[in-house]
C-alpha cells in the first residue's frame, strides 16, 4: 500500500513542461542564468550539472536570473545547462514522527520516508489573527522553575536566551521530554554535524524522539538549507495542528537563521544596516514567530521556543532585540549561574513569562512574588554580602532574603512531576522544609 502511495504521488508531482536557460556568469558567490528570467519567480529552485547541483532564485532582472547555488559550484562553466524544479514545497504525515529530515524531506536517517498528500508551502501565512484562539492552560513541563516562576501556557511563544556552552541544548531536550504536547518539531538550524547525532539519541533519547520530528541543516551547509530548515520543522508543525494537534516547536537556534538570511539578503544586493544585518531580517524573524502560537478554531495550536545565540549576554543585540519583542515571554541563561554548577542555569530575575498572573491562581502568585522579592532583595545586595559589608539585623527582610536564598537557588534546579508538586516544593522553600526531590 506504501508502494503504492508513493508511486501515485511522484505521477501527481510530474510537469507536463520543463524550462532551461544557461549559464551566463559567474560571480562571487552567485550565478547569472538567462533564459529563466520570464519563467521564473523569486523563491524557485533550479538545478545545475544534471541535478548534481541546485540553487534559489533570489533575484531578477530583465535579461537574467540571480542564482544563490546551494554547494560548490566546481565544475560549473559559463554555457551550462540550468533547469528550474520552481517553488519547493514539504508533505509531511504521520510517518515523520520519529524521524530526522532535511530541509527538504528528505529522510537522513538511513531509511525509506513517505511524503505526505498535502505539499505544504516553506512561507506560509499565519492563521488571520482576529480568528486565532487565546493562550490556553498552564502546561506541566516537568521542571519547577517553569512550572510556578516562569509557566508556559499551551499556545505560548518563549525566547531562550544564552551563549553557548550553558546548557541550551540540554534545557531544549528537557522540554522537549517533559512539556505537555501531542508532536515535537525541532528545528536544528546550522547545528554541528557530530551534534545532531548526539542531540537525538543523548539530550532527546528514545522517550523524545517517540513523538518528534526532527529538521535538521548542518553548519556546512548553504545559507538556503539553513534558512530553509527552520521554515520547513514550521510547516511540519502547522501540518500537524491544522490537523488538531497541540505541537510543540523548539528552534535552535533563530541566531543561525538570521545569520543565513543576512548571507542571502547581501548575495542579492540587500544594503546591510544594523549590526551587518539588513533591514528584510526583522521582518524574516517576525513572520516566522507569527506562525507558531494559537491557531484558528477547530485546528490545534504551536507551543514555540525560540532560543538565541547572545554573546557576551548582549540581549540588546539584534536577533535578541527583533524576536524578544514578539515573544510571550523570555527566558535568559547566566554564564556565570552555569559556572558555579547549577543547571538549568536560569536568570530569574532576568527573565519573564507573560503568562502571569493569569496561568496561575492568586494564591500561586502571591508565593511567586513572595520568591521573586526575596531573589531580587538578595541579588541587589549580592556584593555587599559576600563582602562581609553586611551586618545581619540591620534589614529584617534582606535578613530573610539571605536564609532562602540557598533554598529557591536549589529550587530552580529541581524536577517536578507536576505543577502541584512544584508549588508545594516552592512553597517549602520559602518555609525552609525542603522536600527531598529531583535535581536537574
Amino acid at each position: 500500500m506504501d508502494r503504492i502511495e508513493s508511486t501515485a504521488e511522484r505521477i501527481r508531482k510530474l510537469r507536463i513542461g520543463r524550462y532551461f536557460g544557461r549559464v551566463a556568469a559567474i560571480r562571487a558567490g552567485v550565478v547569472e542564468v538567462g533564459g529563466l528570467n520570464h519563467f521564473a519567480s523569486v523563491g524557485d529552485r533550479v538545478g545545475f550539472l544534471n541535478g548534481a547541483l541546485s540553487g534559489e532564485v533570489v533575484g531578477l532582472d530583465p535579461e537574467h536570473a540571480l542564482i544563490l547555488p546551494e554547494g560548490p559550484t566546481d565544475g560549473l562553466s559559463i554555457g551550462a545547462r540550468v533547469e528550474l524544479l520552481f517553488r519547493p514545497a514539504i508533505a509531511p504525515c504521520d510517518g515523520w514522527i520519529g524521524r530526522i529530515v532535511d530541509p527538504l524531506g528528505r529522510p537522513l536517517d538511513g531509511r525509506p520516508l513517505r511524503s505526505g498528500h498535502e505539499d505544504r508551502r516553506y512561507r506560509a501565512p499565519p492563521p488571520p489573527a482576529t480568528a486565532r484562539k487565546r493562550l490556553g492552560a498552564r502546561l506541566d513541563s516537568g521542571l519547577a522553575v517553569f512550572d510556578t516562576l516562569l509557566p508556559i501556557v499551551r499556545g505560548q511563544r518563549i525566547g531562550l536566551f544564552a551563549g553557548s556552552g550553558v546548557g541550551k541544548s540540554t534545557l531544549l531536550g528537557a522540554l522537549a521530554r517533559g512539556l505537555s504536547a501531542d508532536v515535537v518539531v525541532v528545528a536544528m538550524v546550522g547545528e554541528r554535524g557530530r551534534e545532531v547525532r548526539e542531540f537525538v539519541e543523548s539530550t532527546l533519547g528514545p522517550e523524545g524522539m517517540a513523538r518528534a520530528v526532527v529538521v535538521a541543516a548542518t553548519s556546512d551547509q548553504s545559507p538556503l538549507m539553513r534558512r530553509r530548515c527552520a521554515w520547513a520543522a514550521m510547516a511540519v508543525a502547522e501540518h500537524f495542528r491544522d490537523h488538531g494537534r497541540h505541537v510543540l516547536f523548539l528552534a535552535d537556534s533563530i541566531t543561525r537563521f538570521a545569520e543565513a538570511h543576512r548571507e542571502i539578503a547581501l548575495a542579492s544586493g540587500e544594503a546591510a544596516s544594523n549590526r551587518g544585518f539588513p533591514p528584510s531580517t526583522a521582518q524574516a524573524i517576525m513572520a516566522l514567530a507569527e506562525r507558531s502560537g494559537p491557531g484558528a478554531e477547530g485546528t490545534g495550536d504551536i507551543t514555540g521556543v525560540f532560543s538565541v545565540l547572545v554573546a557576551g549576554s548582549d540581549m540588546e543585540e539584534p536577533v535578541a532585540d527583533i524576536l524578544r519583542g514578539v515573544l510571550d515571554g523570555h527566558v535568559v541563561l547566566d554564564r556565570a549561574i552555569a559556572e558555579r554548577g547549577r543547571f538549568p542555569a536560569v536568570d530569574v530575575l532576568r527573565s519573564v513569562s507573560r503568562s502571569l498572573p493569569g496561568a496561575a491562581s492568586a494564591a500561586e502568585n502571591a508565593l511567586i512574588a513572595r520568591a521573586r522579592a526575596a531573589l531580587g532583595l538578595y541579588a541587589d545586595s549580592e556584593l555587599m554580602i559576600k563582602a562581609g559589608l553586611y551586618a545581619p539585623g540591620s534589614d529584617p527582610r534582606l535578613d530573610e532574603a539571605v536564609r532562602l536564598y540557598p533554598a529557591l537557588d536549589g529550587f530552580v534546579a529541581r524536577s517536578s512531576d507536576s505543577a502541584a508538586h512544584s508549588f508545594a516544593m516552592l512553597e517549602d522553600a520559602l518555609s525552609l522544609r525542603l522536600q527531598p526531590g529531583r535535581v536537574t
